[in-house]
Formats: structure tokens, sequence, C-alpha cells
């Protein structure tokens, strides 16, 4: 968990598992200030900022999930609510793990309210489908999904340990559900892996 930092899309999980055995071996609480990860250690503290209105909480990973292919984590509903993601179900999100003798020093009782993260206001995220050295494999990518959104697939260019890596992304998009309708189109298309990436 050293350095952990993930964006992505959250969800949260309530009354159908209230009250059931976590992978942690803990009974889920959805008044406690939980989360369920794929990966991270348990139990692993991390501090989750939503990225549209600067609210931040710390919570307790002690669960294994999310299950559904494009959330990096589940909140518990007490967490949710406190982020302010509950009525929508789901909300962009930035994930960072807290180093051992962090957490019980920034859990106060004032967590999950609302605080600065940056000027930039989120303007949406990708669907990032691929990532090629040659441009001309990243164009043949590009279209051949022209039919999933015209004006959405793109391809960025980045820089890494110094060579030139073309990566092929559907987006910006702001709107979660449409994003889970264009992955459930990807493989139609070959696409078995993506990722989801927030700037």
């Amino acid at each position: 968990s050293q350095n952990f930092v993930e964006r992505g899309i959250a969800s949260w999980y309530g009354t159908k598992f209230h009250g059931r055995r976590t992978s942690s071996g803990e009974t889920y609480d959805m008044y406690a200030m939980t989360a369920a990860h794929k990966n991270l250690p348990l139990p692993t503290y991390v501090q989750v900022t939503n990225l549209d209105n600067g609210r931040q909480i710390i919570v307790k990973v002690n669960d294994r999930g999310p299950f559904h292919e494009n959330r990096i984590i589940d909140l518990s509903y007490t967490a949710a609510i406190k982020l302010d993601i509950v009525k929508q179900g789901t909300g962009l999100v930035e994930v960072r793990a807290l180093e051992a003798g962090q957490a019980p020093a920034v859990a106060k009782p004032d967590v999950g309210a609302p605080v600065e993260v940056s000027n930039d206001k989120t303007e949406g995220f990708y669907i990032q489908v691929g990532s090629f050295s040659e441009l001309a494999n990243a164009e043949q990518l590009r279209q051949r999904l022209q039919p999933l959104n015209q004006q959405a697939v793109k391809i960025s260019q980045a820089v890494v340990n110094g060579d030139a890596v073309y990566r092929v992304r559907i987006g910006p998009l702001t709107d979660i559900d449409m994003a889970d309708s264009i992955v459930s189109k990807l493989a139609d298309y070959g696409i078995v892996e993506h990722r989801i990436v927030v700037n």
C-alpha cells in the first residue's frame, strides 16, 4: 500500500450486505467508515476524495470488491453519504493509502467536511482502451472504434521513459452510466482490457 494512489469510479454498498462477514473476518456495518478494495492489504486506511466536490473521508479497507469492472472502491453507506455520492450511486474519486501511523491522527470528527482539492474542477474522465509505441497502430484502433462514439475516440501522446506512447482513449465523459454502456460494448470490438483514467 506504500505510495498507493489511484483515481477512478467509486460505488457503495448497503443494506443487502449489512451484518454479513467481510473478507477480513469483521462484520460489515453499513454505518461504519469502511470500504472494499480489490487488492489493497486488509486492513489499510485510505483517504478518499470526491473529485467533483472536494469532500474527503478516511475509511478502513476491510473487504474485497467492488465486483463491477469499472469501479475501484466500494464505500460503506455512511462513507458514501459523507462524500455525497449516495444519490447518484457512483462518483469520481481519488484513493490514497495512508502510512501506518497516519490514520488515527487524520481521522478527526470533522472528516467529510468540504476541503480544497485543487483549482482545477474535474472535467470528466476517459476509458483507455490501448497504448501503443507506433502511432499507426493507435490510429488503426481509433478507426475501428469510431462507431462507438465518433467524437470521443481520441489518441493522446505521452512520453514514458523517453519513448513516445500513443494512448487510445474514449472521452472525456462525465456520465458514469454512459461509460458503463460503452464498456459493455468493447468486447464486440475485440477489446478485453480497459481502464478508467481521471485527469
